[in-house]
Formats: C-alpha cells, sequence, structure tokens
C-alpha cells in the first residue's frame, strides 16, 4: 500500500524535488472563486447566499445561528464530549497564555526612546471545517489563542449542513458555546472567506481585520484572493504526517498513527522515514492488517496509495534529519532511541511530537499544543496559529529636543544619499524653526 522509495543514495541537494507531496492546485481554484468573491465584495451576503445553496445544497436566509441554538446544542452534547472539549480549552489556555507578550522601553540614547507595544488586532474571523469530518477541536484551537490575546470581537464561520436545517453541526456550536463565542454564522467554503473579509452593512455583519482558519483548497483560494484587505494565518493544503523512527520504534504504533492522518482527507500525505528495513517491512505490513479494521477504509487506503505517501528508506538518523528539514511535515514524529536530542536538531516543521507516547492525535485535541500548523512545505518559514496570530507589534518613538538635535546630522545626510531632501528639512525646521 505505502509505496518505497530509497534515498540512500541520494543526494541530499536532490531532496525537495524527490520527497512525496500531495498535487493541489490553488491557482486553478483561485479561477474558481474570482466570481464568488467579487460578488460578496458587490452585494454581501445575498451573493454568499446564492453560493451556499449552489455548492452545499441548502438555502440560509438568515446566516447568524441564533444563540438559543447555541444553548440548546451544548445542553444536547454528550456529557463525555463536553468533558473532552473542555479538558482541550483547559490545556490550550495554559499554553498559550505563556505565548502573551510584554511591551518594552528601550533608551536609545539619552532622551530618545522607543517602546514596543503588543495590541492584539480588533476584530477576527475563524474558519471551521465541515467537509468530509466534524472538527469542534478547530473551534478550540481558533478560539482560545484570538481569546488569549485580547481581541475583542470574534467572529466564527462554518458550513450549514442540510441535515441539520441548514446550520453548522451542532457539536460545532456547542464547543463555540463552551467557549462563549456568540457569533457564529452558518457559511462554509470560499463565501465564508469573503463574507468575513467584506462583511453585510445590511445584516451589521462588520468586516474582520484576520482570517484563520484550516479548509479545502477553496477555501485556501479565496485566501489568497482577500489577503491584503484582510491578514490570513496561511493557504492550508491537506494534512501531512512524517514519522521519524529508527528500531526501536513499535511498528504498530507507527502505521497507527500513519492511518491517523491519513483518515482525514484523500490527500492526505502519510511519510515514514526510516533508516532500518526491519522497521519498514513491519509497518508495511501493519498498515496493510490495520487499514482493514479501520472505519473510512476507502478514504484511508485512498490516502496511503497516493503519491503523497511513502516509506522513505534513509542511510542513517543523519540523512533522516536532512529529509525530515527538507519535507518541512505539518506534524512530525521522532520515534528513536535519542528522540528528543534528535527532536532539538529538526528545523522544518509546524510540530514536534517527541517520543513513543506523543502521537499526533494527542496534538489533535489535548497537549495544549495548537493544531492548526503550516502545510505544503510551508513549515520552512512559516509557524502554527498562537497568540501571535493575532497581536501586532507597534513601536512609539519619543526623542527630546536636544535628543533630535544630536542625531539630526545623521539624518540629514542620509535623505541627501537618499534624494529626498524634504526628509532632512522635517529635521531642520524643528532645529532651526525655518
Amino acid at each position: 500500500m505505502l509505496r518505497r522509495l530509497d534515498l540512500t543514495s541520494a543526494p541530499d541537494t536532490d531532496l525537495r524535488r524527490v520527497l512525496p507531496r500531495a498535487a493541489v492546485d490553488v491557482h486553478s481554484a483561485v479561477a474558481a472563486v474570482t466570481p464568488v468573491i467579487e460578488a460578496i465584495q458587490a452585494r454581501g451576503y445575498a451573493a454568499a447566499r446564492e453560493a451556499t445553496l449552489r455548492f452545499d445544497g441548502v438555502d440560509v436566509p438568515e446566516p447568524r445561528v441564533p444563540a438559543a441554538e447555541l444553548t440548546a446544542a451544548l445542553a444536547a452534547l454528550d456529557p463525555a464530549v463536553r468533558a473532552a472539549l473542555a479538558e482541550s480549552i483547559r490545556r490550550a489556555q495554559i499554553v498559550h497564555e505563556a505565548q502573551r507578550r510584554s511591551g518594552n522601553d528601550v533608551q536609545v540614547v539619552p532622551g530618545g526612546t522607543v517602546s514596543e507595544r503588543w495590541i492584539p488586532v480588533g476584530r477576527v474571523g475563524l474558519y471551521v471545517p465541515g467537509g468530509l469530518a466534524v472538527y469542534p477541536s478547530s473551534v478550540v484551537m481558533n478560539v482560545v489563542p484570538a481569546q488569549v490575546a485580547g481581541v475583542g470581537s470574534i467572529a466564527v464561520f462554518s458550513p450549514a449542513q442540510k441535515e441539520f436545517g441548514g446550520l453548522p453541526h451542532p457539536t460545532i456550536l456547542a464547543a463555540c458555546e463552551l467557549l462563549g463565542v456568540r457569533e457564529v454564522y452558518a457559511v462554509g467554503g470560499a463565501q465564508a472567506v469573503g463574507l468575513a473579509a467584506y462583511g453585510d452593512d445590511e445584516l451589521g455583519i462588520a468586516p474582520v481585520d484576520v482570517i484563520t482558519g484550516p479548509g479545502n483548497v477553496y477555501v485556501a483560494a479565496a485566501k489568497r484572493l482577500v489577503r491584503g484587505i484582510v491578514g490570513i494565518d496561511a493557504e492550508a493544503g491537506p494534512t501531512e504526517i512524517a514519522v521519524l523512527a529508527d528500531a526501536t520504534a513499535d511498528p504498530v504504533h507507527v502505521a497507527a498513527d500513519l492511518i491517523s492522518q491519513a483518515e482525514h482527507d484523500t490527500l492526505a500525505a502519510s511519510v515514514l522515514v526510516t533508516d532500518s528495513l526491519e522497521l519498514a517491512e513491519a509497518v508495511e505490513a501493519e498498515v496493510v492488517r490495520q487499514v482493514g479494521l479501520t472505519k473510512h477504509i476507502e478514504r484511508v487506503t485512498a490516502a496511503l496509495s497516493g503519491p503523497q505517501s511513502a516509506t522513505v528508506i534513509v542511510r542513517d538518523m543523519e540523512q533522516g534529519l536532512a529529509v525530515v528539514d527538507a519535507y518541512a511535515a505539518e506534524h512530525l514524529e521522532v520515534i528513536t532511541a535519542d528522540a528528543r536530542a534528535l527532536a532539538e536538531r529538526v528545523r522544518n516543521a509546524g510540530c514536534i511530537f517527541v517520543g513513543p507516547h506523543a502521537p499526533v492525535s494527542l496534538g489533535d485535541y489535548c497537549a495544549g499544543s495548537n493544531h492548526v500548523l503550516p502545510t505544503g512545505c510551508t513549515a520552512r518559514h512559516a509557524s502554527g496559529l498562537s497568540v501571535q496570530s493575532f497581536i501586532k507589534g507597534v513601536h512609539l518613538v519619543e526623542y527630546t529636543a536636544e535628543a533630535l538635535a544630536e542625531v539630526a546630522p545623521h539624518v540629514i545626510a542620509l535623505s541627501a544619499a537618499e534624494d529626498l531632501p524634504a526628509h532632512g528639512a522635517a529635521v531642520v525646521v524643528r532645529l532651526t524653526g525655518v
């Protein structure tokens, strides 16, 4: 089922080209969703409603979920699920509280100070997907860092579900209520991104400053189109797991972890990187056995058999590190004899799960870390969702007349070098009055 890729004789310089990756054509999706976004910009929710009827097969005259529906959803929630969500929220709050930033005041010279202040954005739109699965955990992962950051206005967007009378899935609604988020819209897909970005004055839907949350390729394309109008966290692609393992790893555990990501989507990527042929063979056999026991057999089989998934054989753990750095996985598990030491040497990964008792599914729900992570090799330069996603740094510059006079010759010299004499004049007039 998993194809085998032997890199033992491959030069490290070619790694990015040969490693497995899902083919996702966001560019083509942009062409498909551009008319939707443009229509929402021009006509607001009326255009989003038309798109929801066309794409989701449900007509939603009023997009905002009534408060009573949120209350009822939480009241009807399975107590075990409610307890699990509460614990997920508690642990996420602990981790994200530690991400808070405090301002600082730096005296550059006597009389010259630059202060930095961290200010939360005013309003955010948090997208919670609906597709093949239900993701109340994504409500937690989006809302908690925004709340900890101090965002004053939070709106959640999630697809309308025909089977629930045009409302989002009740578990999504329950999670919103549990977190105290009362502004929830039954809108999904590209139209949710457009509505969040442009709002609707008639319905009182204010445009947001930042949009976060994972979604399909059309959501990613819509984010690309509105980027600049609003901030975005990332253009999320299919989910990924890479497992860096040696002969000490348990093949039953590794196979289970590869399958756990594969059940997300047929484009999900599951990659094992190992220097042990024995482990590779044992994992491949376990994958075949365990797939037959899982619920979503067709979806899992398609993902594991696709070009985005593979067993990668490396010479040793040094090459293994080079491979996982080149791959830059959304989720990376390090299951080796010296897991912590190797994990600390990894440069590129959205989140690293260290040792045999930290599976990705722990991070999906209750580790305390955030599961909204960079995909498609973007972990080379991007980070997962955090409090920092919802705050902005602003400098306050204060100089006395004496401090300005002391530095004035340098400002004047640089303004002349750039042929911008009015810049220098703005300083001179303060010193001379003319």
